[in-house]
């Protein structure tokens, strides 16, 4: 059974009693990702989105990102955190803490405050419902867009964290997800797919040019997501220690190789290499690398990295042009295939595994049955995240009337037939 000892702690106080107990540079240390990780949503996503969507859509890109930090931050505190952390079911948690009842200035997690544990945890809550709003928009009604957040997290977000990293049966099982490759990338990625088949494509996609409003805010999106994903990785150790150095190393290490690679790849094959490949590659790597960042070298960082731009790559190419759907911003592309990747290829690197008591495997019979649990559990989350992804959706969309915008706000952009604004006032 896999032993995240500082997470445990705060799921199973009376098993590592011993490790609770306040250290002040884990504490500064959690404070500081957790800041690192909320810059992520509401600046990095949502300008990384925002400038590969067309003008007339700018804002409401960008404002269905922010919402969705904003909703799936209050869902997360009122009843989310408890239901995902608490309790020992094997699909989801009780409402023991619902509300945050009984939590106080006194309550830890492991080494640092549980407030603070949260708090940390509210963040990666919400950027995974916001990367799922990159595959449908332009043609998504906003009030369906907030009513989704409110029961996506709540019915899907909650009980696939809680059965990869809150005791549920995937954690009980030996799932190694280090900060998110099953969690975060392939639900979001996949939820967003989803809502994209059920809504239908954009007008003339893809007959009618669609260009990005700006690729520079894109490539700053890319930067900031880069920045915070230190906190999102390192974070996700729970303390200021060598591991988590060693998670910020390969992290900014598979960023630099997927980008790399990326430009590579479009050199080869398009003679001309781009920005915005570049900001993408990044972001690919740094989505493969996300489920392994706690257990691999460099070496290991270097092929996930190259292998979650590839994987990118081909599913924001090859897959769209055979299969013929709309994903506006290709979250199923990066986010999914490159997680689905990460999170294989962490049975196949892990090195620093804290299911072998932080030792090197001993033989390849403990790779082989590694392999098998992190098959498990990609399997069960993308089954999982589908179905109730799509049960969710109908229900946004029958309280709103439909999910997609009328032909005329669609033709017109959002930006101002929706918020009356306009991103750009040139």
């Amino acid at each position: 059974m896999r032993k995240l000892w500082l997470a445990a702690a705060a799921l199973f106080p009376s098993v590592l009693m011993a490790e609770d107990k306040l250290n002040s540079g884990d504490t500064a240390w959690m404070i500081v990702a957790t800041a690192f990780v909320m810059l992520m949503t509401p600046a990095g996503l949502a300008l990384f989105y925002g400038g590969m969507t067309r003008a007339k859509n700018v804002l409401n890109t960008y404002m269905m990102v922010f919402m969705a930090y904003v909703i799936g931050s209050i869902v997360w505190v009122l009843w989310g955190y408890s239901l995902a952390f608490n309790g020992d079911g094997a699909i989801i948690g009780n409402l023991d803490k619902i509300f945050l009842n009984g939590v106080t200035v006194d309550s830890l997690s492991g080494s640092y405050p549980e407030f603070v544990f949260i708090a940390f945890q509210g963040t990666f809550a919400a950027i995974t419902v916001a990367i799922a709003s990159g595959s449908v928009i332009e043609r998504l009604k906003f009030s369906t867009w907030l009513i989704f957040t409110v029961l996506w997290v709540t019915f899907v977000y909650v009980p696939i964290t809680h059965m990869v990293w809150g005791g549920g049966f995937l954690y009980n099982d030996g799932a190694l997800d280090f900060a998110g490759g099953t969690v975060v990338h392939m639900n979001g990625g996949l939820a967003g797919l989803i809502m994209a088949l059920m809504l239908g494509k954009r007008k003339n996609y893809p007959k009618e040019p669609m260009k990005p409003s700006s690729i520079i805010l894109t490539a700053l999106g890319a930067a900031l997501l880069w920045f915070g994903w230190f906190g999102f990785n390192a974070g996700s150790e729970f303390a200021a220690d060598g591991v988590a150095g060693s998670a910020l190393l390969v992290t900014n290490f598979a960023a630099a190789i997927g980008a790399l690679t990326w430009v590579v790849i479009e050199w080869i094959r398009y003679k001309k290499p781009t920005l915005l490949g570049a900001a993408t590659g990044a972001v690919a790597g740094l989505v493969a690398i996300t489920p392994a960042a706690g257990f691999v070298d460099v070496l290991g960082a270097l092929i996930i990295g190259i292998g979650g731009s590839v994987f990118g790559f081909l599913g924001i190419t090859w897959m769209k042009k055979v299969f013929k759907y709309d994903d506006s911003l290709d979250a199923f592309g990066v986010h999914f295939l490159a997680g689905l990747w990460g999170a294989l290829a962490t049975g196949l690197f892990a090195l620093q595994n804290l299911a072998w008591d932080g030792s090197p495997l001993k033989d390849e019979g403990d790779r082989v049955a590694q392999m098998l649990v992190q098959l498990e559990s990609v399997v069960v989350t993308m089954i999982y995240t589908a179905v109730a992804t799509a049960i969710v959706y109908f229900v946004a969309s029958l309280l709103t009337g439909g999910g997609r915008v009328d032909e005329e706000t669609e033709t017109m952009g959002l930006d101002e037939a929706v918020h009356g604004e306009r991103g750009f006032n040139l």
